[in-house]
């Protein structure tokens, strides 16, 4: 029996009733938009779900559907749910560390060796974790709302960079279609993605951007707590920063390093050969070959250093 045959039979078993669908910290388009997904099939099963992330719907995803349901507290009976992590790996990813649930199903499609869950579903072929709700949700025999269908094609978009990525597939856009036919608009998600800013995000681009540094094909940014503070935003601000320096032809790789109040979050994205989940993991980490990422616990400047130095090691 596959992976997916024994998550299929794990959302079908009758005493599979209360689940807990939760995903990684600091989430973007793919991790909620499957996760709400998944929760909008479940209860069309007569299932009980609800979402959970630590860290809340960023702005810039609180149009999607259900996203108002997305809950930052567990609730008192957690430890007789099915925890389900859609995206991630492991409970520590979602914030979760020392929690214990009844089962855990893992639907990922990043490359782990972790295995965490009692039934793990990972294809890291995959260009989204949308992919695989959207196939198990067509397997469930669930109807294909329009909720959903937002939800699912904001999440394959958002891991396609609307489908300019190299993970853009055959099958990734046969979904989209799709979901499109099922009620999606395009043009109206994409807006809410990309044109529906905060003047303060756009200071910390800004502010970023005169950190660019640019090295053998190696672009690096950083933004510091204090341009945090200054302009009034957090991490999930900053996300895709990484796009930016990855638009000038000569370069290969680039590095997004955030300053937190613990540690360094470093984002690693390549558009050539260069493989930065290696990078990332020698580190660490984990990702994907073209998007991967880590922490690390010493100062920004020591931090430049080091991911500079892993990369041109790498090529």
């Amino acid at each position: 029996m596959t992976a997916f045959e024994k998550a299929l039979d794990f959302f079908r078993a009758p005493n599979n009733r209360l689940f807990l669908i939760a995903t990684h910290v600091t989430p973007e388009g793919d991790a909620l938009g499957s996760s709400i997904a998944l929760a909008y099939a479940l209860r069309q099963l007569g299932k009980n779900a609800m979402v959970y992330d630590r860290d809340g719907v960023p702005d810039y995803c609180k149009f999607l559907p259900g996203a108002g349901e997305v809950k930052k507290t567990l609730p008192q009976d957690y430890s007789e749910a099915v925890l389900v992590l859609v995206d991630c790996g492991h409970p520590d990813r979602a914030g979760l560390e020392g929690k214990s649930f009844h089962k855990t199903v893992v639907i990922d499609h990043h490359e782990t060796d972790l295995f965490y869950g009692d039934v793990n579903w990972t294809e890291p072929d995959a260009s989204a974790a949308g992919m695989l709700v959207f196939r198990l949700i067509k397997a469930l025999g669930v109807a294909l709302t329009k909720e959903i269908a937002v939800n699912l094609y904001t999440a394959i978009m958002t891991d396609t960079g609307s489908f300019r990525y190299q993970n853009t597939t055959p099958e990734a856009l046969g979904m989209a279609s799709e979901l499109v036919h099922a009620g999606a608009e395009p043009a109206a998600i994409a807006d809410h993605i990309y044109n529906s800013w905060t003047a303060a995000r756009f200071r910390l681009l800004c502010m970023a951007l005169g950190t660019f540094q640019m090295k053998d094909g190696v672009a690096m940014m950083h933004i510091s707590k204090d341009m945090f503070r200054s302009t009034g935003t957090g991490i999930e601000d900053a996300e895709n920063f990484t796009a930016y320096p990855r638009m000038l032809k000569d370069v290969e790789v680039s590095a997004l390093l955030l300053e937190l109040e613990d540690s360094i979050k470093v984002s690693l994205r390549s558009k050539g050969d260069t493989d930065v989940r290696q990078i990332a993991a020698r580190l660490g980490g984990g990702g994907h070959k073209r998007a991967a990422g880590c922490k690390l616990k010493m100062s920004l400047n020591e931090a430049r250093d080091v991911i500079l130095k892993e990369i041109l090691a790498t090529r």
